[in-house]
C-alpha cells in the first residue's frame, strides 16, 4: 500500500460512543490498536481522517432511533483524547451513518489522491459498513483494520466484517499487518 494513496478513516471514535451516551465497552478495548495504527500511519505520511457524528439536537433523523448522542459542539461529539487528534488530521462531521452522505469526504479524498481507505472505529455493522459501502461504490479499495474496529457485540462485529468482505471485497488485516504493508 502506497502511503500517499492511502487514508485511515476513523469512524465515530468519540466520547459518546466510547464512554458516554452510547457507550461501547468493546469500543474502549480497541482504543490502543487504533492509536497505534494512527501513530504509525502518521509517521509514514498517511492521511488520517476522522468521520465524526456531529448531530443537531432535536432535528437529526438518526436521533429518533438512538436518542441524543454526539451533539455538535458538546464534549460527547469530541474525538477521544487517546487518539491525539493532530493538526495534520482531517475532521469530517457527519449527520448520518455514512461518512460520505452529504459531507465533503469524497472531495477531500479526491483532492488528496487517495485510492485506498482503511476503515477503523465503530460500528462494523452500522457506520463503518455504510461508510465502506459508499467508498466501494465510489471506486475506493476498502481495507479493514480487524483489531481497530468493533461493534456492540461480537455477533454484530462478525456480521459487519463478513458483509464487508463478501459484498465489497474488503481486505481485512490486523494493525500490525497494515503497518508493515504501508510504504
Amino acid at each position: 500500500m502506497e502511503a500517499k494513496k492511502t487514508a485511515i478513516l476513523v469512524v465515530d471514535m468519540l466520547n459518546d460512543f466510547v464512554t458516554g451516551a452510547l457507550k461501547c465497552d468493546r469500543g474502549l478495548a480497541i482504543v490502543p490498536n487504533v492509536a497505534r495504527l494512527l501513530d504509525g500511519a502518521r509517521k509514514k505520511g498517511v492521511a488520517v481522517i476522522f468521520c465524526n457524528d456531529a448531530h443537531i439536537k432535536g432535528i437529526d433523523h438518526e436521533l429518533k432511533l438512538w436518542g441524543d448522542h454526539a451533539i455538535a459542539g458538546t464534549k460527547g461529539a469530541e474525538v477521544i483524547p487517546e487518539l491525539k487528534l493532530c493538526e495534520k488530521d482531517y475532521v469530517v462531521p457527519k449527520r448520518r451513518y455514512s461518512g460520505f452522505f452529504r459531507t465533503d469526504l469524497e472531495l477531500l479524498l479526491k483532492e488528496l489522491g487517495i485510492e485506498n481507505v482503511v476503515m477503523t472505529g465503530l460500528h462494523t455493522h452500522m457506520c463503518v459498513r455504510h461508510t465502506s459501502a459508499d467508498a466501494y461504490c465510489l471506486g475506493y479499495n476498502v481495507i479493514v483494520a480487524s483489531d481497530a474496529t468493533d461493534s456492540f457485540t461480537e455477533q454484530d462485529y462478525n456480521i459487519g466484517i463478513d458483509y464487508l468482505k463478501s459484498v465489497y471485497g474488503a481486505q481485512v488485516f490486523t494493525v500490525d499487518e497494515l503497518l508493515s504493508q504501508i510504504k
